[in-house]
Order: C-alpha cells, then sequence, then structure tokens
C-alpha cells in the first residue's frame, strides 16, 4: 500500500508531513511511500534524503490516485473531492472550523483521521501533534518576544551598573506555555504565569515559574484544557489580572479551547496600563486572540497616553517558522499513527482500538466523531428548515 506526500498548498506552509526518519519507519512497517519533488525543501529536507531513506519522488501528486495521504495543514473540499472513495487521509483537520471539508469527506466515503483527535492518554503521546507543535510555538513566542523587547531578558552585574532581569508573564499553562516559560527562564527572565486549571500551579513551578494565585474557581474541562469562563468570571479574572500585567516587560498569551474561539485575557484598557517599550505576544491571534485587537501576522503599535508605546504581536504559523524540528516532530506524530494501523503492508484500522477510533473523523459516510457531528447537524439545521 502506498503512503502519498505532496508539497502543502497553504501559503506560508512551510512545514512537511513526512521527514526522511519518518520515511524509513513508515518504509519499515511495509508500505510504500511517494513524495512530491521538493516537498520538503523549504522545512530543509531534500529529495536525495527520502530516496536513501526509502521513497520515491514524484513530480506531482494525482489525489485522484491517493490509497493514504498524508498533509499538515487542514485539507479543501476541492482537495476532498478529487480523492478516492477508498482513500484514508491522516492530517491536522481543524473540524469545529471546517466543517464543510467534515461534509465533504462524508460525503465521499473518505476515511479521515484528525490528530487533533487522538486521545489524551499515555499509550498515545508519540502520535500527539497538538502537544509536540505546540512545544515549538511556545518556544517561537519567547524568540519573538525578546527580539523585539528593547532590553535583555537576563540579569547583568556590570562595572557600568545592574541590569535588572525582564519581567515576563505567561497567560496559559499548557504545553506552549509551559515551553514559553523553561525558555523565558532559560534566557534568565523573571517568570511569572497563570491558568485556570488546578493543576497548572504546579507545572508552573515545575519549569521555575511562580504561579500567579487569583480568587477564583478553577474550570477544568475534558482532556486536560480549560473550559470557557462565563461572561462575569471572565471579566473577573481580567480585573485581577490587571496589575501584574502592568509589571510585565513581556506577556506571552498561549490559551485555547478546543473547537471554541480563544478566550479574551487581556482588553485594550489592560494594555494602556502596561509600561512602555513593553512586548505581548498572543499565539492565538489566529483564533480569535486571546488579546483584543490583535491580528495574525502583524505587529500592531499601542500608543500610551503617558507617551511611549506597547508592541502586541500577533502570531500566525508560529509552528511553521521553525519547520525543520516542527516536521521532525510531526512526522513522527503522523508515522506513529500509521504503523499502529497497518498489518502486512496495508493500513488497516482497526476501530477497536481507542486510539484509532478516537482519531478517526470520518468513516464509511459518516461523522465518527460526535461533537463535530452535532455542530454539523446544527448548522444544517436551519437550511433544512428553509426548505
Amino acid at each position: 500500500m502506498n503512503v502519498t506526500v505532496r508539497t502543502e498548498p497553504e501559503p506560508g506552509e512551510r512545514r512537511v508531513a513526512a521527514t526522511p526518519d519518518s520515511v524509513r519507519h513508515l518504509v519499515s512497517v511495509g508500505l510504500g511511500v511517494s513524495i512530491q519533488k521538493g516537498a520538503g525543501n523549504a522545512a530543509g529536507y531534500f529529495d536525495a534524503e527520502y530516496v536513501a531513506a526509502g521513497a520515491t519522488i514524484v513530480p506531482s501528486i494525482d489525489l485522484a490516485k491517493c490509497e493514504v495521504l498524508l498533509h499538515v495543514r487542514p485539507l479543501s473540499t476541492a482537495d476532498v473531492r478529487k480523492l478516492p472513495k477508498t482513500a484514508i487521509t491522516v492530517g491536522l483537520a481543524s473540524p469545529a472550523s471546517n466543517l464543510a471539508v467534515v461534509d465533504e469527506l462524508r460525503k465521499r466515503g473518505v476515511t479521515s483521521f484528525a490528530l487533533e483527535l487522538v486521545p489524551r492518554i499515555s499509550r498515545a503521546q508519540s502520535m500527539d501533534a497538538l502537544t509536540s507543535q505546540a512545544l515549538v510555538s511556545g518556544y517561537r513566542c519567547v524568540l519573538e518576544a525578546a527580539i523585539r523587547l528593547p532590553r535583555f531578558f537576563p540579569l547583568y552585574m556590570t562595572a557600568a551598573g545592574t541590569i535588572p532581569p525582564a519581567s515576563v508573564v505567561v497567560l496559559g499553562a499548557g504545553v506552549a506555555g509551559l515551553q514559553a516559560i523553561a525558555t523565558a527562564k532559560r534566557l534568565g527572565a523573571k517568570v511569572s504565569a497563570y491558568d485556570v486549571r488546578a493543576a497548572s500551579a504546579d507545572e508552573v513551578r515545575s519549569m521555575g515559574g511562580t504561579f500567579i494565585t487569583l480568587e477564583l474557581e478553577t474550570a477544568d474541562g475534558a482532556g486536560g484544557y480549560a473550559t470557557e469562563l462565563a461572561a462575569d468570571r471572565a471579566q473577573r479574572q481580567q480585573d485581577l489580572l490587571a496589575p501584574y500585567l502592568a509589571q510585565a516587560d513581556v506577556i506571552i498569551t498561549t490559551a485555547a479551547i478546543p473547537g471554541r474561539p480563544a478566550p479574551r485575557l487581556v482588553t485594550k484598557s489592560m494594555l494602556a496600563g502596561m509600561r512602555p517599550g513593553s512586548v505581548i505576544v498572543d499565539l492565538a491571534a489566529e483564533s480569535g486572540g486571546n488579546v483584543e485587537g490583535s491580528k495574525p501576522g502583524e505587529d500592531i503599535e499601542i500608543r500610551l497616553a503617558a507617551g511611549g508605546s506597547v508592541t502586541l504581536v500577533g502570531m500566525k504559523d508560529a509552528a511553521s517558522t521553525m519547520a525543520y524540528d516542527a516536521s521532525r516532530l510531526y512526522a513522527r506524530n503522523v508515522s506513529n499513527l500509521i504503523a499502529l494501523m497497518t498489518v502486512d503492508g496495508r493500513v488497516q484500522p482497526d476501530f477497536t482500538d481507542e486510539v484509532v477510533d478516537g482519531a478517526c473523523l470520518t468513516r464509511d459516510g459518516t461523522v465518527n466523531h460526535a461533537p463535530t457531528l452535532a455542530a454539523l447537524e446544527a448548522e444544517s439545521a436551519p437550511k433544512k428548515a428553509a426548505k
């Protein structure tokens, strides 16, 4: 059975769904691998390396002939319409925000696996692409802040005087937030962090950060994520966080709720109270933004009444900016899932396996993921009523 990898069509996406290392893994379980010519160039993986690993380089990819298609970014409806009904796809799908694509996958009868849906259990950790890519993104956010902040991160004691360390506040202590804490600490900053989940305090301290304790109840959700806050509680959270943000040189926001817009943590009035020259990096800019006014891929200068400004950085394609290592981790997540489903050189998903069934988005003309199915039915209900 053949596995296909193409150049990612999304502008600006530099990652690739297979690396020479993951190709060797796929070949070792009996699969053939076809890589589009130059598919890994932007990530730093070149055709000769793929050939040495056992792949075949092809000039272009005919989706109509794909048996197993690996991808990074979610497929488009146009892509899905070209796939044969027997196709299997594996990659990120963002099902909550791509319901039209999910519907097309269902109509085509394609068996699709969304890496966002991989169960958060110990046996599936090696397939958890959300975690691997969040690791890259959290690291990158700190670098983006450091190059924009007009001062040092670490403490320096010199003959000309002492330079105090920068104060960094991280909002959201999931994988990306914890990596941001660790990276900022390595650069010598004084780091504190906040998250609404109960387990976060110990996790923040384990990374060397100081946990910000607010007089609020925790809000733990399924799978280790937070739940969405009610409006009055969200407002209270903002009020309590404001004094901490006013003393920060750098703020990094990483909070996310699967299938929902990013929670609003920082308002324009809170930005107005920050120090001149400070930097705030919003990792969630692409999903609505943790910070009011952030825009993906843009730096916005916010003028302060007392003079000076604050730089608001909206992150875009964060993991893609470090495509070599992001691809290395992502491709291994993918190959581990594929290997789990491969028997005698063929990808044959066993849906009695909780990992396989949990990661499956569509199969046999149905939507296998209950929350996505409910969202799709809710979206189609008004259209049916109108008819």
